[in-house]
């Protein structure tokens, strides 16, 4: 398996949906409660990278699997089968990723508490069941909602605890505070999913997966898409009018025109080849935008 095909299995093009969660959850720990564990928060990104790794291994292992006969999904559209690679090979490295991900985290919560062992079971059980079983979530009306809290939020919410495990507080306040913070990326998150299954509502349906989509019809799943666009930039307004974030994350603003764009041409045509990138651009730029501007603050302050 060459590095290029390694790199597409993996979905390594997607990896921001989980790096700038896990990068705004380092803003709000410092600037907010005003410490960071270093080494231990680069313990938990490492584990969770190779575990995102592993579920979008995961993702195309049971989609080649599940492949319905009377199209050429499997020969030319997934990557398994497109590459010709050994599914007994690939099923390893995803099993050999996953329990050295979950090796970490365990040797984690046994140092940062036990909250941790329990937030990471969830993220592992969602990551495991979003394309496995006889039922998966990303075959389900629910994987947006799914995709969103797991990526959107609990990266960012471990982040936070990990940073602040000494004198985090359970409660609605602390809780509150990093849903506002993790909401822009929470949607751009789920909103990512619904690009991807309102481009393939057809091909999924073929397959027998049954998505948002498909229950709602493509002119509401649109209209969803755009809406979940305006919502992210009310949380970031929203962090800052609350005090949790500093006055430069309104510069996030700025990209407004971007997501305009991009949202306008997505509405447009909803091809995959060609217009699924408006989503990945849109969480990419707003939810890179969101952090720089954030640790701008930071810095001045």
């Amino acid at each position: 398996m060459s590095l290029a095909v390694f790199l597409e299995l993996v979905e390594m093009k997607a990896k921001t949906a989980s790096v700038l969660p896990f990068l705004i959850g380092l803003c709000y720990s410092w600037y907010h409660y005003g410490t960071i564990h270093l080494g231990y928060v680069v313990i938990y990104f490492i584990a969770m990278f190779i575990f995102n790794m592993a579920v979008d291994i995961l993702d195309n292992y049971n989609d080649y699997r599940h492949a319905k006969q009377g199209h050429d999904y499997k020969e030319k559209t997934n990557i398994i089968g497109r590459e010709n690679l050994s599914l007994r090979f690939v099923f390893w490295i995803m099993v050999a990723m996953i329990i050295i991900s979950a090796l970490i985290g365990i040797a984690l919560a046994f140092v940062v508490g036990w909250p941790l062992l329990w937030m990471g079971l969830f993220c592992y059980l969602v990551g495991i069941f979003y394309s496995s079983g006889p039922r998966p979530l990303s075959s389900l009306p629910v994987g947006e909602i799914f995709s969103g809290i797991t990526m959107g939020f609990m990266i960012s919410l471990i982040c936070v605890y990990i940073n602040t495990f000494e004198a985090f507080q359970w409660n609605f306040s602390e809780i509150f505070g990093i849903v506002i913070i993790a909401l822009p990326n929470t949607m751009w998150i789920a909103n990512l999913m619904l690009a991807n299954n309102t481009c393939d509502k057809e091909e999924d349906e073929k397959n027998e997966r049954y998505t948002l989509v498909h229950y709602i019809g493509k002119p509401n799943a649109l209209r969803l898409f755009a809406g979940m666009n305006i919502v992210a930039f009310m949380a970031i307004l929203l962090s800052f009018i609350l005090g949790l974030a500093p006055w430069t994350v309104l510069l996030s603003f700025l990209a407004v025109p971007f997501v305009y764009r991009q949202t306008k041409l997505f509405l447009q045509e909803q091809v995959k080849s060609r217009t699924f990138r408006c989503a990945v651009k849109i969480l990419a730029v707003g939810s890179m935008v969101q952090v720089v501007t954030y640790a701008i603050g930071i810095f001045i302050s």
